[in-house]
């Protein structure tokens, strides 16, 4: 299984209810969410994942447990 390090682009495995960063409103944010991890916590059990628009501004910061989430690759892993 692949370890989910700090600064990983990671997507939710499921939707999630938060608030909107800043203003509070509640807001979904949709299965395939994409988001940057910015802490780690309790070993990897739970991550801290900022989630921006394309031009960079945080629209939600929230703590995820690590079965919620899945890393993502821009790069092909060769092995053997």
């Amino acid at each position: 299984m692949v370890q989910i390090q700090l600064h990983d682009t990671v997507a939710l495995v499921e939707d999630t209810k938060t608030q909107r960063f800043m203003t509070e409103q509640e807001i979904i944010l949709r299965r395939g969410q994409v988001g940057t991890v910015v802490e780690k916590y309790k070993d990897g059990e739970a991550f801290e994942v900022e989630f921006s628009d394309d031009k960079g501004q945080t629209y939600a910061l929230l703590t995820v447990k690590s079965e919620k989430l899945m890393p993502l690759f821009y790069n092909l892993s060769v092995v053997g």
